[in-house]
């Protein structure tokens, strides 16, 4: 029999989680446009799983997942060492997985979204399993300027992660009520800094601007939406940078590209996508269709790859996401794990996922 519930917690109640509230909210909360009611709203209401669809999608994740949907053969992954960090000239990105990427920018090394444990998971005996290892151990990371969190869900913030950077990176970027999470958790409440829609924080000439994302919150069955997501905006002299987080598509892509595009680079989701949950994650076409919005020069899908969370085969964003590409003319860069990526003139890389199993 299948592990059971914990699973589920990732991904379906994390799905659900925004049914319920946290009991006690920070009063700077009540000045956020996103906060009513005791918690964060996107600016469309959502489709809410009834009951019914609640059953039948934790019944096809438990005993009807397709096949397909994680591989069975080693995803490529190019091992890193510190010195290989230190020695990359400014401007490199290396995808470590899922959507952690370590961006160096101005000397400085920045991290989005840091998962490294074993499972994006409440717990490390049950839920979704990593495909690869990351191509560096957290331990040998040289030293992180910031952390950039786009919200709480367990594959994209990971307390084992969190508490083994703790000391040695400067800064925490993190939508509201992110930030009250590291600092409950033990972090230096001087190296957490909340951001709303639309605010910036300027590290050393490196801005950052927390964008919206159409998502939703939650860790437990009690804290539904009672933290903000985010979306990504990073400017360092022209070098323009977007990281999506978890979004599903909406008007706001447009407006961020209005404002700060074109961008060099946009890291835009892409995968884990489904019918049954349309509001949050993006289908292919809506990945081009945002990428478009942003006024992209080079489209970088990430959310796949790395852990199975989805109903789709593992290889599936790739490929639509490729074909979608070519067809319209966009650039396209699909690097492998730990494989350096030059920022101010990406690669195509190669399909790697297309030899695999």
């Amino acid at each position: 029999m299948r592990l059971l519930s914990i699973t589920l917690v990732l991904g379906i109640l994390s799905i659900m989680a925004y049914c319920n509230t946290w009991a006690s909210v920070p009063l700077f909360f009540q000045d956020s446009p996103q906060f009513r009611d005791g918690k964060f709203h996107n600016p469309v209401p959502m489709h809410r799983q009834s009951a019914g669809e609640t059953a039948r999608l934790f019944w096809t994740f438990m005993f009807d997942k397709p096949a397909g949907t994680a591989p069975t053969q080693a995803v490529p992954v190019r091992p890193l060492s510190q010195g290989d960090l230190l020695a990359a000239p400014d401007n490199t990105l290396f995808r470590l997985g899922h959507s952690t990427m370590l961006i160096k920018l101005a000397g400085e090394f920045y991290l989005t979204d840091p998962v490294f444990s074993e499972r994006a998971s409440p717990v490390q005996w049950a839920g979704p399993a990593r495909f690869h290892a990351p191509p560096i151990g957290i331990d040998e990371l040289p030293p992180i300027k910031a952390a950039i969190l786009s919200h709480d869900h367990y594959d994209h913030l990971d307390h084992a992660a969190i508490m083994a950077l703790a000391a040695r990176t400067t800064h925490f970027l993190a939508p509201l009520g992110v930030g009250k999470r590291l600092v409950d958790w033990g972090v230096d409440p001087a190296k957490v800094r909340q951001l709303d829609w639309w605010q910036e924080a300027d590290l050393d000439g490196v801005r950052f601007v927390a964008t919206p994302a159409q998502h939703f919150s939650g860790r437990g069955l009690n804290d539904g939406n009672s933290t903000l997501w985010a979306s990504w905006v990073i400017l360092h002299d022209e070098l323009r940078l977007f990281f999506s987080g978890d979004t599903g598509y909406f008007a706001g892509f447009r407006e961020i590209g209005d404002r700060y595009g074109p961008f060099d680079v946009a890291m835009l989701e892409t995968g884990a996508y489904d019918k049954q949950w349309p509001d949050v994650h993006m289908q292919p076409e809506e990945t081009l269709q945002a990428f478009l919005d942003l006024k992209g020069r080079w489209l970088l899908p990430v959310h796949n790859g790395t852990f199975d969370l989805g109903l789709h085969r593992w290889q599936e964003p790739f490929d639509r996401i490729a074909g979608l590409a070519a067809q319209r003319g966009v650039a396209l860069t699909t690097p492998e794990m730990g494989e350096p990526l030059d920022l101010g003139q990406p690669h195509a890389g190669n399909p790697w996922w297309r030899a695999l199993k």
